[in-house]
């Protein structure tokens, strides 16, 4: 269900797949080729939420901020996560059920594991490791890691266009 709140309408490229069972409301834009899945919800009522291109909001996250979020380009946000923070840069994996509070960055190349809670106003550096209660960098990523941000985003891309031909 994609709504418009206070006179702001979410602006939603073509090639994005929202499956019908997400909720996209206000002042929101999404970049080409990414990916709503089901029981997501991007409220955009306090400020603007912006998705890059080729991202993944999986199902049941939710996506909302007491300021503009800002979310890069070829990004996943695992499933349940709860974004509530201020910026995620390109290319992060945002594990299951991760919550990122208010003020929280995130830098580019970053994983975020399973479960974790990043305080608020963390701000977390390019190509960091981070895992748990509270969350803390564990390391940087590897090169094999860097090569696998890529791909997850590209296959989340290409499953979203066969459910956006398969009208789901």
């Amino acid at each position: 269900m994609i709504r418009e709140f206070n006179g702001k309408s979410p602006k939603i490229a073509s090639s994005v797949f929202v499956s019908e069972a997400a909720y996209i409301v206000g002042d929101v834009e999404i970049g080409e080729n990414s990916n709503i899945w089901p029981g997501a919800v991007i409220r955009a009522d306090f400020g603007k939420i912006t998705i890059g291109k080729n991202t993944s909001i999986e199902d049941n996250c939710v996506v909302h901020g007491g300021t503009d979020v800002i979310i890069g380009d070829n990004t996943i946000i695992g499933h349940g996560a709860v974004v509530h923070c201020h910026r995620i840069g390109s290319k992060v994996l945002v594990g299951n059920n991760v919550t990122l509070l208010d003020g929280a960055e995130i830098g580019d190349f970053c994983i975020i594991g399973a479960g974790s809670v990043v305080a608020p106003k963390t701000k977390i550096a390019e190509k960091s490791v981070v895992i748990g209660v509270p969350a803390r960098i564990k390391g940087q990523l590897s090169q094999e890691q860097l090569v696998q941000l890529k791909l997850g985003s590209d296959i989340y891309a290409k499953l979203a266009q066969q459910y956006k031909q398969q009208g789901l």
